[in-house]
């Protein structure tokens, strides 16, 4: 599997990695399944998990995809050590909706119990401010972030669904090591808004959220004609073609698909093989702009 930097840290991991979450919402597998998927994924030399606290059904069942990740990766075969898992904090589930807490005190607790979730016996290696709270200031709910890396609970910290001046507000708090935006063929803002060129400009891993659009869009893909037309060329599915396309567009982008399924996974390794020509890429950008 191809290697790629993380941040500025001298660290390198997966150049694709896996978006755990479909892993643990309501139609989630078994468990004893979505372990098999993890285990593929590590086979196939992915060693960048993406998870977040409230990947679960519910409050009464957070941190469900943090400990599915912990067992997996202690019942695996092989040396387990140089695998990335980054999650993230600030959202809640109740009901199994989503709602924004940046409250300090909530993330002070939220930061502890995902460490115990994952094993509690070495740093987060990326904790991530899953969205910012506008009842509160990034200062106040990224001081808990500072305070766990300090006592050694967490080893990086990143953002996710960050403007540029939130992010450089974060930074100004505590260095950042990465970026999570919601990036696909549907929604292509990091390109116009300017955090795609800010992580770039400063070295920070981009980590596209929802690549293939979200359950509710990803089989559209098979209705824009220049993917399934290069996929028909390469021999690859037009998955395969958004992930290279994702990856052709910034050196600093790291795609976390999610998957649910062995074939899922599988068929996203692959796109690390694929190549698209300038013009690939321009003809992707011109069919999907909106």
């Amino acid at each position: 599997m191809e290697k790629k930097q993380l941040g500025k840290t001298g660290i390198y991991t997966s150049a694709i990695g896996l978006g755990a979450m479909p892993m643990s919402l309501s139609d989630r597998p078994p468990e004893s399944e979505a372990i098999k998927v993890i285990h593929r994924a590590l086979d196939l030399g992915i060693a960048f998990i993406d998870t977040a606290d409230s990947y679960c059904r519910d409050e009464s069942d957070k941190h469900h995809n943090e400990r599915l990740i912990h067992k997996a990766l202690q019942t695996y075969h092989r040396d387990t050590s140089e695998v990335i898992v980054a999650t993230k904090g600030g959202l809640m589930r109740p009901q199994g909706n989503w709602t924004r807490n940046g409250n300090p005190k909530h993330l002070q607790q939220a930061i502890r119990s995902s460490f115990e979730a994952l094993g509690g016996n070495k740093p987060i290696d990326i904790w991530q401010y899953h969205a910012p709270d506008p009842n509160y200031t990034i200062e106040e709910s990224l001081k808990p972030a500072k305070e766990a890396v300090a006592a050694g609970i967490v080893r990086f910290v990143g953002v996710s669904n960050f403007s540029v001046e939130q992010i450089q507000q974060a930074q100004g708090v505590i260095d950042i090591v990465s970026v999570q935006n919601q990036y696909n063929p549907w929604h292509r803002q990091p390109e116009f808004d300017g955090v795609l060129e800010y992580c770039e400009q400063e070295k920070l891993t981009f980590l596209p959220w929802s690549p293939f659009g979200g359950r509710r869009r990803y089989q559209n893909l098979q209705d824009i004609p220049v993917l399934t037309n290069l996929a028909q060329e390469k021999g690859v599915s037009v998955y395969c073609i958004v992930l290279a396309w994702l990856r052709a567009k910034s050196p600093c982008i790291l795609p976390i698909p999610g998957a649910s399924k062995i074939s899922s996974i599988e068929d996203s390794a692959r796109a690390v093989e694929i190549k698209l020509s300038a013009l690939e890429v321009e003809r992707i950008d011109r069919e999907t702009a909106s």
